[in-house]
């Protein structure tokens, strides 16, 4: 399992819970957030190379937002909403989305490192290029995630189903899908060189590496 860090369930469970000071209005582009809770944030308008660090989010909307080169240090996401939004060669570190759906955004070029997603539901989300380091989807739906070019180290899927996963040309290192309750691959089954993947998994995906690698199979 990757070294990820503790993912709280709970807003008061945080250890700089008692810290947090409530922010109001929209996120500022290239500002500095430092210990601030961001309950039911309706973000629209562009905030590209915000940082924050030690912030909470609970019931969040980003909806079309541009956060593009932002910044999450031990950032923790609560029941969001992130809609259309774009968070390319942003950086995330130690932080952990909970319950929240991402649907269109754009996250290629981006890092993350020591993040977990607990009970997400990811549709249409582009990772392209990406690298992910010690990453966790927990319990999660991913449907249409391209994870083209991307490299995976330590990244694992425990409870997970991946419906049109793509993995084209990327680059896999100790990452553990055998977790995954479903492991539904659009194309780049050979990018599937590096990952961990159980038998029954393997039986499963056996006529698309065949048809990967150019095999006809025939029993007559």
């Amino acid at each position: 399992m990757p070294s990820v860090p503790a993912a709280p369930d709970e807003l008061d469970q945080l250890p700089y819970a008692h810290l947090l000071q409530p922010h109001t209005g929209p996120l500022r582009p290239d500002r500095r957030y430092d210990t601030v809770l961001f309950d039911g944030l309706e973000q629209t308008g562009p905030a590209a190379g915000a940082g924050f660090l030690e912030c909470a989010f609970t019931g969040a909307q980003f909806d079309g937002a541009k956060l593009r080169r932002s910044s999450f240090n031990e950032a923790w996401m609560h029941s969001s909403r992130l809609v259309a939004t774009d968070f390319a060669d942003s950086d995330w570190q130690d932080s952990a989305l909970l319950g929240t759906v991402l649907a269109g955004v754009a996250w290629y070029g981006a890092a993350l490192r020591r993040v977990v997603f607990r009970q997400c539901k990811l549709e249409a989300v582009n990772l392209r290029g990406a690298t992910l380091r010690d990453v966790v989807f927990e319990d999660c739906l991913l449907r249409d995630v391209d994870f083209g070019e991307a490299r995976m180290t330590d990244v694992a899927f425990p409870g997970s189903t991946l419906e049109e996963v793509r993995l084209g040309g990327a680059a896999l290192t100790r990452t553990d899908l055998r977790g995954a309750v479903r492991l539904g691959l659009a194309d780049g089954h050979l990018g599937l060189r590096g990952a961990l993947i159980s038998t029954h998994q393997l039986f499963e995906l056996a006529p698309q590496f065949a048809q990967a690698l150019g095999i006809v199979v025939k029993d007559d």
